[in-house]
Order: C-alpha cells, then sequence, then structure tokens
C-alpha cells in the first residue's frame, strides 16, 4: 500500500508540473500546494509507523502486533487519501484502466480490506493499550 500511494503521489506530482491553467503550472496555486505538503507529510508518517513495525518484529518486541496494526491503520488511511487524490486531480479518467492512477487505486483498496481493515486495526491497538 505504501508503495502504491507513494506511486500516486509521484504521478500528481507529473501531472502539477505538466497541467498548465491560467498560463501557470497547476502546481503552482496555494491550495494544491498545500495538498502535496499534506500527502508528503503522511507519506513520511506512515512510512515511519512501517519501519517501527518492521523493527519491533525483528527485535522480538512483545508489542510487535500492536506496532503492526498500528502501521497497517496508518498506511491504509494515508494509502487511501492520496489515492482518493490521485482520483480527483484526473477526474473521470482517474479511475479508468486508461491510467496507472485507476490501477493504483484498485489495488490500494484491496490492500485495505486483506488481513483486516482499518477499523479492526484500530480496536486492536485499542484493546492492547487498554490492557496495559
Amino acid at each position: 500500500m505504501a508503495g502504491a500511494a507513494q506511486r500516486c503521489n509521484e504521478v500528481l506530482h507529473r501531472l502539477a508540473k505538466a497541467l498548465i491553467q491560467f498560463d501557470a503550472p497547476i502546481g503552482a496555486f496555494q491550495a494544491l500546494q498545500h495538498r502535496a505538503a499534506w500527502a508528503h507529510v503522511e507519506l513520511e508518517l506512515a512510512r515511519s509507523s512501517l519501519m517501527a513495525a518492521l523493527n519491533a518484529i525483528d527485535s522480538n518486541d512483545e508489542q510487535a502486533a500492536q506496532w503492526v496494526s498500528l502501521a497497517k491503520w496508518k498506511v491504509g488511511r494515508m494509502a487511501d487519501r492520496i489515492s482518493n487524490e490521485a482520483v480527483q486531480m484526473h477526474g473521470g479518467i482517474g479511475v479508468t484502466d486508461e491510467l496507472d492512477v485507476g490501477l493504483y487505486f484498485k489495488r490500494i483498496r484491496v490492500l485495505q480490506a486483506l488481513l483486516g481493515d482499518s477499523d479492526y486495526h484500530l480496536s486492536r491497538v485499542s484493546q492492547v493499550a487498554n490492557a496495559t
């Protein structure tokens, strides 16, 4: 999911540089710059939670299950929002097989449901936190 979201973000950056409106690339507009900054921060936060989960697994941490659930929740949420942004920026063609964005969008949705959705992992994290 993290890789697919990263790819969606890269496609968005290319589009923001290439698409011209009002004699300026759309990436020059402040509203889109804020969305790009938000996406970058979310990607980094998700990557950090993923690395923490992998570190917990490697070190046989007794809280590894909690870290894994937190990472699955965070990465899933970030991927959902970034893929939605990518589809929205591309308009209706974003969900077709014509563009890779549609492929990533659909793949992220499948991965979100695989091995427990966000609600499952969030409740799992809260149950472990309440037990301690």
